[in-house]
């Protein structure tokens, strides 16, 4: 923990620096999850356009998360290599032509284009909440807070305008989807002047890495692995589906897009404030009830026919999605004593996690094709947040990884 707050206090010394690095944090995180979002309110259109099944076109969302689940182990070996901010200057490119790629011709470079800026955004996924945790020690709740709302935000952006940028603007789905190469450009611009800080990062980790925990030991890390993927394929699931559950429903393609942007504005607030007060507990488990909470009303609502409250029932999704993702990135930082451990716990996490969530999406295309409804896809996600409970309580204890007491405060 010295090592990282000298570093913070020497980047604080110029003002110029810290907003830039801010800045540059806020713009890789606009570009985490916007093009993936943008996917589900479109999935019918691709779906008739290249003539695939439900299942197929689940796999436009699996795919990624597989890419999450593979390179995740080896980013932090990146990281050590080559140094954090050259690792996330690459993983922009990777973007890049992904998005690239798979706008390009038919169902080959969907699905290998998918592939490639998946591995760009697990790049993303395992370095930012330690890069956070290096340089703002002190407020890695706050910093959490921001990382997320810019992530969600975004999202809840591409899932709204996805729709009418392919068919009222006239875009079709493939410009609709590479539009958002635009972003990743504007953030490798700013990230420029992040890249000459490897050496600095290597001096201040070559201490930390003597003393390595082995991860893959501690039961802790494996409930924060399986929690991490619980939220994961909740949320990608919601995201994926809920557009052609809510159409099933009688609902337009406009306004079904909307609603999952809706849901996703709502949460918005909630990935701002929960790291902060997750900073300020020394026990978790109270917001991971009330995350499990929000997701029971919510997808109970859905199974429950109620069209009148269809926008609330999306909301609450929305809540409790964003509280158990705020969780799950501050876990990384609460229970590791540095970065270097942090940022070995995202990847152990992320890499379990996002397998467990790449089942999601697909098996809700299977289930609904093989039922020919949504109930029994429903009564799967609702049993998904039940587990979600359960392995949140047993992270949400006070206590560091490698220790089996609890935590000195």
């Amino acid at each position: 923990m010295k090592s990282s707050q000298l570093r913070s206090d020497t980047i604080s010394k110029s003002p110029s620096k810290v907003w830039l690095l801010v800045l540059g944090i806020i713009l890789i995180a606009a570009n985490m999850r916007a093009p993936l979002t943008s996917v589900g309110p479109l999935i019918g259109t691709i779906r008739e356009d290249l003539q695939i099944s439900n299942t197929l076109a689940g796999l436009i969302t699996t795919l990624p998360l597989l890419a999450f689940a593979l390179l995740s182990p080896l980013v932090p070996k990146l990281a050590r290599r080559f140094g954090t901010p050259m690792v996330l200057f690459g993983s922009l490119f990777l973007l890049i032509g992904g998005m690239a790629v798979r706008s390009s011709v038919g169902i080959i470079t969907l699905l290998i284009g998918t592939v490639i800026l998946g591995l760009g955004i697990a790049i993303c996924n395992v370095l930012m909440p330690s890069l956070i945790k290096a340089n703002y020690p002190l407020k890695i709740g706050v910093m959490i807070g921001v990382y997320s709302v810019s992530m969600n935000f975004s999202g809840a952006i591409a899932s709204g305008i996805s729709e009418p940028m392919a068919n009222q603007v006239g875009l079709g789905w493939k410009g609709a989807l590479g539009i958002w190469i635009l972003l990743a450009l504007i953030a490798l611009i700013v990230w420029i002047p992040q890249i000459s800080r490897k050496q600095q990062e290597q001096a201040s980790t070559s201490a930390i890495n003597q003393n390595r925990t082995n991860l893959w030991k501690s039961p802790l890390a494996w409930y924060i692995s399986i929690f991490m993927g619980l939220q994961s394929m909740l949320f990608y699931v919601v995201i994926s589906w809920l557009p052609d559950i809510l159409k099933s429903q009688g609902m337009s393609s406009d306004s079904a897009g909307w609603t999952v942007s809706i849901m996703q504005m709502a949460l918005l607030p909630v990935t701002f404030i929960v790291p902060i007060l997750a900073g300020r507990m020394k026990n978790q488990n109270i917001l991971v009830i009330l995350a499990a909470v929000f997701y029971f009303i919510g997808i109970g609502g859905l199974l429950s026919g109620n069209h009148t409250l269809t926008l609330l029932w999306a909301i609450l999704i929305g809540i409790g999605s964003g509280c158990a993702f705020s969780l799950a990135m501050m876990l990384f930082g609460l229970r590791t004593s540095n970065a270097h451990d942090a940022a070995e716990l995202s990847g152990m996490a992320q890499s379990m996690g996002y397998l467990l969530a790449a089942i999601g999406p697909t098996l809700f295309g299977y289930l609904h094709d093989a039922t020919n409804g949504w109930k029994i896809p429903l009564i799967v996600m609702f049993l998904t947040a039940v587990l979600l409970l359960i392995f949140g309580v047993a992270s949400g204890r006070d206590r560091l990884i490698g220790q089996s007491n609890v935590k000195d405060t």
